[in-house]
């Protein structure tokens, strides 16, 4: 897995408001952090396939699996059987996960204002399911699962996805939450403003791939109010890091 940065940052950027007309949420690392749940379920599977496990993990984070299965098991690379195994991946080690802080915030007064927003993951729907159901967390009208899309992360095309299944252009204002660089330049290349949070990843490595801002967690994201018949709506940034 990545590292975390070492030394101590400095989080104190002025407070900034963006209107938007929707947000689009990563799931793991962003709004639930499930680095040991996924680690335990690589060793599992890494003993399966025979292939060590640290290897796998050193670049999984914000991948599909069928992706990295193609490399390590083409036979295992199939949506019925990627579905089936990160199925069990919330119901075999759910205790091992943790709700990011503010997911369950900022997802109830988004959905409590109707602002339109989703989530679009690299993991399947029953895990994405899964992991909601586990945390009692809000479960959105709209998603992008790994299933969607032809290609991954870093590739737009769930990010663009995503903005048109919320009823949105591919040139609205979008606002896209990340914790992996491969997702974070997925939301760039899909022409949105980044919010990168540092759950999984290095301050360094969120940077690196175009973060318009970087915070800790969700705490520092918070909805403001706005316009649903115009369709805009007001998110606080807070405490983000300063450039």
């Amino acid at each position: 897995m990545s590292e975390k940065h070492s030394s101590e940052p400095s989080f104190t950027r002025p407070a900034e408001t963006r209107s938007v007309a929707g947000v689009l949420f990563d799931m793991d690392g962003t709004i639930v952090d499930s680095t040991n749940a996924i680690v335990k379920h690589w060793h599992k599977l890494g003993k399966e396939l025979g292939v060590d496990p640290n290897v796998i993990l050193a670049t999984s984070h914000g991948r599909r699996s069928i992706d990295l299965l193609k490399l390590y098991d083409p036979s295992k690379a199939n949506w019925e059987y990627v579905s089936y195994v990160e199925g069990l991946i919330p119901k075999d080690f759910g205790a091992d996960a943790v709700e990011v802080p503010g997911a369950r915030a900022i997802l109830a007064a988004l959905e409590e204002a109707n602002v339109p927003w989703a989530i679009v993951t690299s993991g399947t729907r029953p895990l994405m399911t899964g992991w909601l159901d586990v945390m009692k967390l809000a479960h959105p009208k709209h998603f992008v699962v790994a299933e969607d899309v032809e290609r991954g992360k870093p590739d737009p095309a769930c990010y663009l996805l995503g903005k048109d299944r919320l009823g949105l252009s591919a040139q609205a204002s979008v606002l896209v939450i990340e914790d992996a660089p491969a997702g974070v330049r997925a939301g760039k290349a899909a022409g949105c403003k980044v919010i990168g949070i540092t759950t999984t990843h290095s301050i360094d490595q969120i940077r690196e791939a175009g973060a318009d801002w970087i915070v800790k967690d969700l705490l520092s994201v918070r909805y403001q109010g706005g316009n649903e018949e115009a369709g805009c709506f007001v998110i606080e940034i807070r405490n983000a890091l300063q450039n």
